[in-house]
């Protein structure tokens, strides 16, 4: 009775956290005098919104930025990140413990705070309108460094030393010993900076003005308030559903590992 009462209960709250996507999927393939019915399906199914949303924006180029600029910023956070979150775990050095403070303290500082002094020093180097802003400022994380940190320490320490002992470096102890050992917390730092940075919308609105260079939230996010989409909800719909298709890929792939670290090892200690 237990397990049936359990299972219920998680059958309820899966329909209650899928039915909203599930119902913005299929709404996608409504006409548009269908959107606001109880109706789960549509009565003819159809792709004009999806066609609207593909000729009224350059969707595939913002793609691409998007991608060249979360894929940048993901491997260089998870490239600085483990290098700093291994030597505030396993070297000793003076002012380790300061160091870790202060990035933490970093972590409490809100994003607008660094608004306006981020910008200036962006515009300064003359990175607007240039997907090297968008990428710069955000090669460092500190979320992701506790989450690599507070792994890293789980890590025995006698296996470092067994490789130093037979002259391993600390860069290959670092790449060959404990990324390995590592995997769920990296992937999962890299998960939550690749979805923080495929979703971020207000700094690319302040840095990119051209077309050419705009990522798609922030395409999607002028189409759909900006008039792009003619008020009507389908497209609006349409390009929401575009826009969150490579998270949920993302996820689903990596799900095994992002659960394995936040069950075991991601922040601990």
């Amino acid at each position: 009775m237990k397990k049936t009462l359990g299972y219920i209960a998680l059958f309820i709250g899966l329909i209650a956290f899928a039915y909203p996507f599930v119902w913005m999927v299929l709404a996608t393939f409504k006409p548009e005098v269908e959107i606001g019915s109880l109706a789960p399906f549509p009565s003819v199914w159809s792709l004009d919104s999806y066609r609207m949303v593909f000729e009224t924006i350059p969707i595939g180029r913002a793609f691409l930025n998007s991608l060249i600029v979360v894929v940048s910023v993901t491997c260089s956070v998870l490239f600085f990140g483990t290098t700093t979150a291994y030597a505030l775990a396993k070297l000793k050095w003076k002012g380790r413990e300061t160091a870790f403070n202060i990035i933490l303290f970093t972590m409490m500082v809100p994003f607008t705070v660094m608004l306006i002094p981020l910008y200036t020093l962006v515009v300064s180097l003359g990175w607007t309108d240039s997907l090297i802003g968008l990428i710069v400022p955000f090669m460092m994380n500190a979320t992701a460094i506790l989450i690599l940190r507070q792994s890293f320490l789980t890590l025995p320490t006698d296996i470092l030393e067994a490789a130093r002992i037979d002259g391993c470096s600390e860069w290959r102890i670092l790449f060959t010993i404990v990324w390995p050992l590592s995997i769920p917390a990296i992937v999962t730092a890299g998960i939550l900076v690749f979805i923080g940075s495929w979703n971020e919308v207000l700094w690319p609105m302040m840095v990119i003005r051209q077309e050419e260079w705009m990522t798609m939230p922030q395409m999607v996010a002028l189409f759909s308030v900006g008039g792009g989409a003619q008020s009507k909800l389908g497209p609006q719909l349409a390009a929401a559903v575009l826009l969150g298709i490579p998270i949920v890929v993302a996820y689903l792939y990596f799900q095994k590992h992002f659960i394995s670290s936040l069950a075991s090892t991601g922040l601990k200690g």
